[in-house]
């Protein structure tokens, strides 16, 4: 497996991704080529990729925005056959370091309340939840606020 910024020859699988993992609130093919191809200059696609027989193939994705000192995690995504291969781990491993390197203190997300799973995996990994947005999702869903610091003195002790 390889974790590397996304190319535009990337999109598609990026989309399609998106459709499979996000339903209703995908983004389109059309916003994620924005991304990818720098037209939003804040946003940072790293993309997962392993070897198959047709050669490599996206496997997952994770998309985060960096600002000064907050980032925020915007999307991740693993293809069902790859849940629990360590893929998301290292992708957010990776939204990690770019946030560090972009200056960032801390990252930012929202996960849906009723997906127990992430947020346990998010929780797993020093995140705390710190709000939460009544009717966030298409389908009225709360979103559940989570953030993790990146340097000492961002709600990190100290």
């Amino acid at each position: 497996m390889t974790i590397r910024p996304a190319t535009p020859d990337d999109v598609e699988a990026i989309a399609d991704l998106e459709l499979d993992n996000l339903g209703a609130d995908a983004w389109s093919e059309g916003l994620v080529r924005e991304g990818v191809t720098g037209n939003l200059p804040t946003i940072t696609y790293l993309v997962a990729e392993v070897d198959g027989r047709d050669g490599k193939r996206v496997v997952g994705h994770a998309t985060a925005s960096i600002v000064a000192d907050i980032a925020e995690l915007q999307r991740i995504a693993v293809d069902a056959d790859h849940r629990r291969t360590g893929l998301a781990s290292a992708l957010l491993d990776a939204v990690v370091e770019a946030a560090e390197r972009g200056g960032a203190d801390r990252l930012l997300l929202e996960v849906r309340e009723d997906n127990a799973g992430a947020i346990a995996f998010y929780a797993a990994r020093d995140f705390i939840e710190i709000d939460r947005r009544r009717r966030y999702y298409r389908d009225g869903t709360t979103a559940v606020v989570l953030r993790r610091s990146l340097r000492r003195g961002c709600g990190a002790g100290g």
